[in-house]
């Protein structure tokens, strides 16, 4: 029986950039990321917190792989949108264009893990993402770099995407010890023009 709330896309992502940084090991974590879950989306959050923990003992590599998953989830996600979705947000002002976006990012988050809820506010020129219980960051013991560069490495994709290029990056983690895992933003000045409108529960 599935464990709730664990998204394929994540499940995928993960898979994929396991097999693109460490093909030799990609048999182990098969033990829990296994082609029959993968198809039927039965792979749970048991499952992903075992990839998770064995991942972080695999030195930089964490790094790579999260952040590589980050990128082909943005990815996929875009490779769904139709055809006519994918070219209104291209042909939408910038302003708009970031609205939206951010608030594809927004769901995305919270669609990998139901047990995640990501909160969006923009000021002075720049998102803030707040992300709330990080399926990425649930670590007994405080380590002392971010685990949640998944998400920073999706939403840069995302935007990259629709030709408003940026750098999400972490500046708050829970698993060093924050409340929150936070991400920073910055935004065009085009799209910071209109930032009245970005307000985004």
């Amino acid at each position: 029986m599935r464990d709730a709330g664990i998204g394929r896309v994540l499940v995928a992502s993960l898979h994929q950039g396991i097999a693109d940084v460490l093909p030799m090991r990609l048999t182990f974590y098969e033990n829990w990321l296994n082609a029959e879950g993968l198809r039927g989306g039965t792979i749970g959050l048991a499952a992903v917190n075992a990839v998770l923990s064995f991942l972080r003992q695999e030195g930089q590599a964490y790094r790579s792989i999260t952040s590589r998953a980050g990128e082909y989830t943005a990815e996929w996600t875009v490779e769904t949108m139709s055809s006519f979705q994918r070219s209104s947000l291209n042909a939408a002002p910038a302003w708009l264009r970031t609205r939206l976006l951010l608030r594809v990012g927004r769901r995305l988050v919270n669609d990998c893990f139901q047990g995640t809820q990501a909160r969006v506010r923009v000021r002075k020129g720049a998102a803030r993402i707040s992300v709330e219980a990080s399926v990425f960051c649930s670590v007994r013991d405080r380590v002392d770099h971010p685990l949640c560069g998944f998400y920073a490495a999706m939403y840069t994709r995302l935007f990259s995407l629709f030709n408003l290029p940026t750098t999400a990056t972490v500046v708050a983690c829970r698993a060093t010890g924050e409340h929150l895992c936070t991400l920073n933003i910055p935004l065009s000045a085009d799209a910071s023009s209109a930032e009245s409108a970005l307000s985004i529960s």
